[in-house]
């Protein structure tokens, strides 16, 4: 309770101080207006601390998806007021300064006017309009907006049967993130279409709990491809971010996971590798359980078990969901991995990405986070992933469907 009564207090301060911007740009205006923009302003401050309590108060009873897309309302709220208190903040600097200045000089000389600049907090408003609007849309058109990436991988070592051979990745769907199957139905049409030899999934199929892709289940038990569909777990798909009554109930969770899979025809790799064949000619697909080199993700992987017996192919592609484990492990104790397909990043939902330069804060958590990387003959690719988690949109880095061509050279 104290620390709802704190957090309530900080936000209703936040709210005040903001406040102080809307004042100063209202100055001049009609009465009306004033007021009209005035109870806008407190109206959606209200409706704030209001979902916050009924949150606290209504906790397991509010629907699920209703709770979330409140959540990220207040999110956006919340990131949109923290950008006007930046520039306020520098308008308090000024006006600090000046203070200064005046008392040194003496009030016969002053020269300052001390109220709140109208210039910067017209700048503060309107940069805070900018975080809105984008992550609205974001949340509208984004989330959905499903990008088809095509990349050309050259391998010296390509048996010749597998020219042209085509593989396409999805990954991080976080099915506990949707609200309905419709726009699943329509990712799952757009993978369809490329007609692709082999489908991988890298991870990170639920939230938290196996019965979030129950659903969907159906939706996703029609992807097809020649070869086959093959799948690896993510962080979030062994229910360790909840707490269990019991050890039983964690393992019949994870048991219900895997028969998840089993229903939808995807082939789980648990550790394991599969054989690829082609006119008599093969390559070896491995994939590993999580495997995490940074901020205490666990290492369920057990790379050499998937590795043995894969020896003998001259091509290896390697499933495993976070790609710290590139240079956690696999680049240096198995440098005859030709290509390692990874997701866990999301490109964080949230960036910039145009053609020559893409930037997102994950940037400074993860050294490869989005797109192709090479190291040696050993290539990298990180896909952004297909759904969100957290924040229930995309900005910059929309939701990815990857297909990858193998070509001889």
């Amino acid at each position: 309770m104290t620390r709802l009564i704190i957090t309530l207090i900080l936000i209703l301060l936040l709210d005040v101080y903001v406040f102080q911007a809307v004042r100063t740009v209202m100055m001049g205006s009609s009465p009306l207006f004033k007021k009209s923009a005035y109870f806008i302003y407190w109206a959606l401050s209200l409706f704030t601390l209001g979902t916050i309590l009924l949150a606290m108060f209504t906790r397991g009873t509010a629907p699920n998806p209703m709770r979330m897309q409140v959540a990220n309302i207040l999110f956006i709220f919340f990131v949109s007021k923290a950008v006007i208190v930046l520039f306020l903040l520098v308008d308090d600097l000024v006006r600090l300064v000046q203070l200064i200045s005046n008392t040194v000089r003496g009030p016969e000389k002053l020269q300052f006017n001390l109220g709140r600049h109208k210039f910067l907090s017209q700048m503060a408003l309107v940069m805070g309009a900018i975080p809105l609007g984008t992550l609205v849309w974001g949340m509208v058109k984004g989330a959905y907006d499903y990008q088809v990436k095509k990349v050309t991988l050259k391998f010296p070592n390509l048996p010749p049967a597998f020219e042209g051979f085509r593989m396409l990745q999805i990954t991080d769907m976080h099915t506990g993130s949707f609200h309905s199957g419709e726009p699943l139905q329509k990712a799952v049409q757009i993978i369809n279409q490329q007609a692709c030899d082999v489908v991988v999934f890298t991870g990170d199929l639920v939230n938290n709990v196996a019965a979030e892709v129950e659903p969907y289940i159906d939706t996703l038990a029609q992807i097809k491809a020649k070869m086959g569909v093959f799948s690896i777990m993510g962080n979030h798909d062994y229910g360790d971010y909840m707490q269990w009554e019991t050890p039983a109930q964690k393992a019949q969770n994870l048991a219900d996971f895997k028969n998840a899979h089993k229903r939808m025809g995807w082939d789980l790799l648990l550790n394991e590798h599969r054989v690829l064949e082609r006119d008599g000619q093969k390559i070896a697909l491995l994939g590993v359980e999580n495997w995490g080199h940074r901020m205490n993700f666990p290492k369920y992987g057990i790379m050499s078990k998937a590795y043995e017996g894969t020896q003998e192919y001259p091509v290896k592609v390697l499933l495993s969901h976070d790609p710290s484990h590139w240079d956690g492990e696999v680049n240096q104790k198995y440098q005859d991995i030709d290509l390692m397909l990874s997701g866990h990043t999301h490109g964080m939902q949230f960036g910039v990405n145009m053609p020559g330069f893409k930037w997102s804060p994950v940037q400074y958590v993860y050294k490869q986070w989005s797109g192709l990387y090479q190291k040696g003959k050993q290539r990298l690719y990180v896909n952004v992933g297909l759904g969100f988690l957290g924040y229930h949109g995309r900005v910059g880095f929309l939701p990815e469907i990857t297909v990858f061509e193998f070509k001889r050279g």
